[in-house]
């Protein structure tokens, strides 16, 4: 956090640096138009803030309409600055000027001036536009930092298998340089209540993250088996570890998420999965990452955070199909009016069908167990003296829940 406000100070700066060399409130946008910094005025003059400006302060983002708008004028290719006439119906009243944030011929971002007659000279915007790249480098450490590797990461877990997936990889094994090959967990948390990406936390408010993304839950890619709660957003989390064998700095940072979530979490949880080195299994991990998420949201006892060598049946379970799940034989004793009986079921199952255990922890007598033991008999018409249909039956209990 300390690093983040810093980088934060330094931007901060560097905009009221070219505002005083230009003489006009000065704003700092990223290549996606979300503010990072800008610069106050104080002009008594109402034009001085157009709705435009006011906007992008005030919701920290610029509307794609006036994206698009502002591209039309070729800034993300210009290398010098790019003078933006203004346009009242699209509620731009004053003029711009652009002075693109470039590094090593990347553009990072845009730090924009309200222009006014006669406007700074040719000195003073090469001046600003030396700011300009002191700015584009600290942006190009920040994305080395993995503070930007957001595109990156979601990339890699939503593309197709194949040559799309191997590009997204090399992108963010390009982007990451050494780190690409240091030992990581990935960690998912779902469901994710916001489906804008710029209210998911940052990825430097996440001690020991590497990289940080919101993806689909449920989408193609996404999800270990179709079906797993189509729709909604979960968070993707690229975390670094010392030990193999140590997961606690990815089980810490995923409480950290829950947390984050209203009513302490309620309704979410989280995977995490085997401690890996390189990208070479970033899906694979993922798949686990997912699926052990998917376990302790169907199985609270496992959560609200599990690992994907603790969710026991449900690593195979979470790999089936969703039409493989639901089994017609056992689809009578699913229906609400038999939720009793379909307990009553799933326990003895889990007490290796001892009928004491299975008593005890129902807090029944063995009289009523049998009996209700024989009415589960006569709903699926299963053999629970049978050992395969009791593997089907309780399979389809566990399975039911995801």
């Amino acid at each position: 956090m300390r690093e983040n406000a810093r980088m934060k100070g330094d931007y901060q700066e560097l905009v009221d640096e070219i505002s005083a060399l230009l003489g006009a409130p000065a704003t700092l946008e990223n290549r996606d138009f979300a503010l990072i910094a800008f610069g106050a005025h104080d002009s008594d003059d109402d034009s001085a803030m157009d709705p435009v400006r006011t906007r992008s302060i005030l919701t920290r983002r610029s509307t794609p309409a006036v994206r698009s708008w502002f591209e039309g004028f070729g800034i993300a290719r210009a290398t010098g600055p790019v003078r933006i006439p203004p346009a009242p119906e699209a509620g731009v009243h004053r003029g711009r000027i652009c002075l693109p944030v470039r590094h090593r011929g990347v553009v990072l971002g845009y730090v924009w001036l309200l222009d006014a007659e006669p406007g700074p000279g040719v000195e003073q915007l090469s001046a600003a536009m030396e700011v300009a790249a002191r700015i584009g480098a600290l942006l190009a450490d920040e994305v080395q930092a993995g503070a930007d590797l957001t595109r990156e990461f979601r990339a890699v877990l939503t593309a197709e298998r194949g040559w799309q997936r191997d590009m997204a990889v090399a992108a963010l094994r390009t982007a990451l340089g050494e780190r690409a090959e240091a030992l990581h967990a990935v960690v998912c948390v779902a469901p994710w209540p916001s489906a804008d990406p710029a209210e998911a936390p940052s990825v430097r408010s996440v001690p020991g993250a590497t990289a940080l993304c919101t993806v689909p839950w449920g989408a193609r890619g996404t999800s270990p088996a179709p079906g797993a709660m189509a729709g909604g957003q979960c968070i993707a989390l690229l975390m670094r570890l010392r030990s193999p064998d140590i997961l606690a700095p990815a089980l810490t940072a995923a409480s950290g998420l829950l947390g984050k979530i209203s009513n302490e979490g309620a309704g979410a949880a989280a995977g995490v999965a085997d401690a890996r080195r390189g990208l070479g299994e970033l899906d694979a991990a993922w798949r686990e990452a997912s699926a052990a998420a998917r376990a302790a949201l169907a199985e609270p006892r496992l959560g609200p955070v599990a690992t994907w060598a603790s969710i026991g049946p449900y690593r195979l379970l979470t790999a089936l199909p969703s039409e493989a799940v639901h089994d017609p034989v056992v689809g009578p004793l699913l229906e609400p009016s038999h939720r009793e009986l379909a307990r009553t079921a799933e326990v003895f199952l889990d007490c290796a069908g001892q009928a004491g255990r299975t008593a005890a922890e129902l807090g029944i007598h063995r009289q009523t167990l049998y009996y209700r033991l024989s009415r589960v008999e006569q709903l699926t018409g299963l053999d629970l003296d049978d050992g395969e249909d009791r593997l089907l039956l309780h399979m389809a209990l566990k399975a039911s829940r995801l």
